[in-house]
């Protein structure tokens, strides 16, 4: 990459055997900034149910520190609901968390969703048009059915932004209740081996790929 003009320090194209210090020089690749310093750690966590995505809980109840070092100190991207299922982000990268959470930058999240009952590409329709919620209308960038039998459908849902309960009151708006709320992706990763209350570090690639979805199109070449 850096052979091919690709990598830039400080906005000079790098050159091979170039020195940085990664705690203070800007590297981007692509035109798409990334974060080298050492101190910085993003864990990619399966939040399960009943456990709440806060540092700490008023109630007592479980929360998403407990579930990963303690040191260095990290702090959830975003959320799902109590009830709710899946992967988050759990990091000390403020920068990367903003990206991922702030509906701007328009980083993807996935979701299956298993409904009691039929959905019908009506109330999907509506989901991609946009609903009336209390706090503005919210759409899905997409939806589709996956599965429809034994008197259950299973929904995948795209979204880039997350209100509080957002999805659960969208399908609420539309008449339809929900058995089951899994997030299965973020940005594009995502990882079947990991099960509930299991998490591994975001590796340097996917990391990239963060900064690179959430950087201006001007910013990258390809």
């Amino acid at each position: 990459m850096i052979k091919r003009g690709r990598v830039t320090v400080n906005g000079e194209v790098a050159t091979v055997g170039q020195r940085i210090d990664p705690s203070s020089d800007s590297i981007a690749i692509d035109g798409a900034e990334i974060p080298l310093d050492p101190a910085l750690l993003t864990w990619l966590l399966y939040k399960p149910v009943g456990v709440v995505s806060t540092m700490s809980d008023p109630q007592g109840r479980e929360t998403v520190r407990s579930l990963v070092p303690g040191e260095p100190v990290t702090k959830p991207v975003g959320r799902l609901d109590l009830h709710s299922e899946g992967l988050m982000l759990m990091t000390n990268d403020g920068d990367l968390a903003l990206r991922v959470t702030h509906p701007r930058y328009g980083i993807e999240k996935v979701y299956h969703v298993l409904a009691r009952g039929e959905v019908t590409t009506e109330q999907i329709r509506r989901l991609t048009n946009g609903v009336d919620l209390e706090d503005g209308v919210a759409r899905a960038k997409r939806a589709r059915i996956v599965d429809s039998s034994r008197g259950k459908t299973l929904v995948e849902i795209t979204m880039t932004e997350g209100r509080k309960r957002e999805l659960r009151r969208m399908f609420a708006a539309i008449g339809v209740e929900l058995e089951r709320l899994v997030r299965t992706t973020i940005a594009g990763i995502s990882d079947r081996n990991l099960a509930p209350g299991e998490y591994r570090v975001l590796t340097f690639d996917e990391v990239r790929d963060i900064y690179k979805q959430s950087s201006p199109p001007e910013a990258t070449n390809g």
